[in-house]
Order: structure tokens, then C-alpha cells, then sequence
């Protein structure tokens, strides 16, 4: 399902661009993963599993890419003034690098075997010494750097684009090593999106009916141009499993498996 190295690169520039801003603005929603309460939007409950960087509060090889994230952010809330997008917190940005399982998936399979998480945590432990067997050696840095601003249908996010195709194929090969996993393909794991490299920025929240869309179009390009140059890159050196209750903390075990670029 996922791209080759120059149909991805051209895919996230198109997305990046006013144009696209200015579709996916019309079709923005307000997100599920938070609600209200008290005038206080919190997270929802939303359980999972997903193989994720480090969080950026223990990212500390990425320290300056994150907080220049942060920063981003920052700006992206100034410049929309408004309650428009719920802001996660910079201590959770990470890179996604393969959705596992989640929602009413998880919760049926967790009730189907009481197992789950053991044999999940082996089954990509496995895994992981087969892509190392695999990798050319010697390993280079996995790098990967800022593209730009792009608007999805219930979130914000910034968008990453690789150092160079070997970069591209590294992250790629592991992905299709674990959607293409039989044993889990059989705890019930399976590919839902292409891959888009993304750091989530915050979610929408509710959505006015008198909202100016051209006004919120014309935010976002503006942004975009303000922050397109001299971006620190994101070194990919660690994938982990991590849990998750809501879109705002993810969590591991000590014993859980890691792997190391």
C-alpha cells in the first residue's frame, strides 16, 4: 500500500500547497479524541497499541528539532486565534511509524486473547532481528526533515519528508515487514493508511458555523511560508512499542521491544 520513494514526495508537496489548504479546509471536522467538559476540552478514551519514535519529552537526541516544533505550534495557535485546535502537548509529539491497533480492535482483541499484549510485544521482537538481518550494513543515521504545515480532515500536523530514498526505504521496509506478518496478521493488525510522516501539532475542536474558511486557508499558507527554511531534521534512531488510553500519553514497559536504527 505504501508509496515508492518519489510518488511519496510528490504526494506530501501536493499537500503542503494552498490549493490543498484551501480543499481540505471545507471538509475539516471536529475530532471524537476530545470533548468538553466544564469548558475544558480533555482527551477521550481511546486505547491502543503503536510503534512510535520516542516521545519528544525522551527524544533527547531531537531536543532541537522538537522545540523548534513547539515553537511552530505556538505560532500555528497565534495565528488562528482561536479555540479552533486543541493543542497536544510538546511532550508527546513523536513520528508514528506503524498504526497497530486501536479503538474497538483492540478492546476485541485483548477480550479474544488475554494474551495479546505478550504475544504482540514477541511477535515484533521477532520481527525486529529479521529486519536487522536484513538492513544493509553498515547502518547509516536515519534523517528525515520538516516539510511544511498540512491539514487533515480532524487534525493539524507537520509534515516529513526523507533525507534521501535510503532513508525513505528503511522506514518502508520495516512497515512491510509488519503488515505483512502473518502472526500479526492473526492478533489482528493490519494496514489502514499510506504512510505520511507527521509530527500531530492538535486536533480540531468544535467547528463554528460562521467560520471564515478563506481567513483560516489564507493562516495556514501564510505559516508555511514563514517557516519553510533552515529546519532542524529529525534523526529516526529508535522505534518502539508504546501504548496509549488517549491521543496525549504513550507509555512502555520496561521488557517491551525496541529497535535501534
Amino acid at each position: 500500500m505504501d508509496d515508492n520513494y518519489q510518488t511519496y514526495l510528490n504526494r506530501v508537496a501536493r499537500m503542503t500547497l494552498p490549493e490543498s489548504f484551501k480543499t481540505q479546509v471545507q471538509h475539516i471536522q471536529e475530532s471524537s479524541k476530545f470533548k468538553t467538559e466544564d469548558g475544558v476540552r480533555k482527551p477521550t478514551n481511546f486505547p491502543g497499541y503503536t510503534l512510535i519514535t520516542p516521545p519528544a519529552e525522551e527524544d533527547i537526541k531531537n531536543a532541537d528539532f522538537y522545540g523548534q516544533i513547539e515553537k511552530y505550534q505556538r505560532s500555528l495557535l497565534e495565528s488562528i486565534n482561536s479555540d479552533l485546535i486543541v493543542p497536544l502537548p510538546p511532550s508527546s509529539f513523536h513520528v508514528t511509524i506503524a498504526d497497530l491497533i486501536w479503538d474497538h480492535a483492540f478492546v476485541h482483541a485483548n477480550e479474544k486473547n488475554p494474551q495479546f499484549e505478550r504475544d504482540l510485544n514477541s511477535c515484533l521482537g521477532d520481527l525486529f532481528t529479521q529486519y536487522q538481518q536484513l538492513r544493509i550494513k553498515p547502518a547509516n543515521t536515519v534523517t528525515w526533515q520538516m516539510l511544511g504545515l498540512i491539514v487533515m480532515p480532524r487534525a493539524v500536523a507537520v509534515c516529513l519528508i526523507p533525507k534521501d530514498e535510503r532513508c525513505y526505504e528503511e522506514v518502508i521496509q520495516l512497515r512491510r515487514l509488519i503488515y505483512q506478518n502473518r502472526k500479526l496478521m492473526g492478533l489482528g493488525i493490519e494496514q489502514h493508511y499510506h504512510f505520511t510522516a507527521h509530527v500531530t501539532l492538535g486536533y480540531f475542536g468544535e467547528i463554528p458555523a460562521d467560520i471564515d474558511r478563506e481567513k483560516l486557508t489564507n493562516s495556514f499558507s501564510e505559516l508555511n511560508k514563514q517557516w519553510l527554511l533552515n529546519f532542524p531534521e529529525i534523526s529516526i534512531h529508535r522505534a518502539e512499542l508504546r501504548k496509549f488510553d488517549n491521543m496525549i500519553h504513550y507509555y512502555r514497559q520496561p521488557d517491551w521491544t525496541n529497535l535501534e536504527f
